[in-house]
């Protein structure tokens, strides 16, 4: 028999859901594409990701989520309703019990929003958790013990960094500087540089398969098509690995910078541990080429991927549902 429990990992760029006994059974884009006229929701996920800087234009490919909140409530719903019929978790529990993740620093009325929008998918009780602490179980860490514990999740709309100890958050920061906006980064260098317009999607796949910001390659070309600025017509360029580095320098200098801050607020003792034990890297930020080698390099301390950081929070998510005292007890 399974319990009716989800988790929700509710990212700006993507969805993850779990559901106990399971495991996670829903991975998809946090994108809604919408008639603009009879405001009829058209595709939500994967597909409407597709839609995305392609759609005529009374149909709109929306991203709700923003900065790791909900910057479309209404649209939120929809899009969080859609992925649960996916999901056939209706049929498969009558009012489920939701677990949903938050960055930290974010505000009351930010938290009850995403509060709301998970009890009006029908949900009997809803949890909210700090992402970064869902990031650290799923990762792995044993957080109950009196030790220090450093994780760094860069999703796609925030950055959350946090000190655990004893199951609790001993000090953390989260900006609004992440995955989007490092795509922002690489439109903008082009944009200058090239006067070429480029997608977002494009960008995205510089940043995923090409970008390295730790001893990047001059050698290393990768073609580039996108619009004229100048001309209006569709051009092709080269950049090298190196553009990337400076394209994403100001981004990976605000981590730094957010994390040097962190460990600023954190008692000796515990600092002394995250020297001994590292911190660990989470969210598809930790994907970024060169990006575990920089933070290394500047803040002095041994720096560890997860195993699967894309879906950390997720599988935390799962961890907490199986021990559902600890949940009772945070909220």
């Amino acid at each position: 028999m399974i319990t009716n429990d989800i988790g929700i990992d509710l990212g700006t760029a993507n969805v993850l859901i779990y559901i106990r006994g399971k495991g996670i059974v829903l991975n998809e884009p946090s994108i809604t594409a919408i008639d603009t006229e009879t405001k009829r929701v058209i595709a939500v996920g994967k597909e409407a990701k597709e839609m995305l800087g392609r759609t005529p234009g009374k149909v709109k490919a929306i991203k709700p989520m923003k900065d790791g909140v909900i910057a479309d409530f209404e649209i939120t719903e929809i899009m969080l309703n859609s992925f649960i019929k996916k999901i056939k978790a209706k049929k498969l529990f009558s009012r489920p019990r939701i677990l949903i993740c938050c960055p930290t620093n974010i505000t009351q009325v930010e938290k009850n929003a995403i509060k709301e929008a998970a009890e009006r998918t029908g949900a009997r009780k809803v949890y909210i958790e700090e992402e970064p602490k869902v990031a650290a179980i799923g990762a792995g860490m044993d957080i109950s013990k009196p030790s220090a514990n450093m994780v760094l999740d860069i999703g796609g709309g925030t950055t959350d960094i946090a000190i655990l100890s004893l199951n609790g958050i001993v000090s953390s920061t989260s900006i609004r500087t992440a995955g989007n906006a490092f795509d922002q980064d690489i439109i903008k260098y082009i944009k200058e540089k090239y006067k070429l317009l480029i997608g977002e999607k494009t960008a995205e796949e510089i940043k995923i398969n090409f970008a390295n910001v730790y001893k990047p390659s001059k050698k290393e070309k990768l073609e580039i098509r996108g619009r004229n600025l100048v001309t209006g017509l569709p051009h092709t360029i080269e950049i090298t690995q190196e553009e990337t580095a400076l394209a994403l320098k100001e981004s990976v200098d605000k981590i730094i910078k957010a994390t040097t801050n962190v460990f600023e607020q954190t008692p000796p003792e515990l600092a002394g541990d995250i020297v001994e034990k590292g911190l660990i890297l989470t969210g598809g930020g930790a994907l970024l080429n060169g990006l575990g080698d920089i933070l290394e390099k500047e803040l002095n301390v041994p720096v560890l991927i997860a195993e699967s950081p894309l879906t950390c929070v997720a599988e935390g998510t799962g961890i907490l549902l199986n021990n559902i005292k600890l949940l009772e007890q945070d909220q």
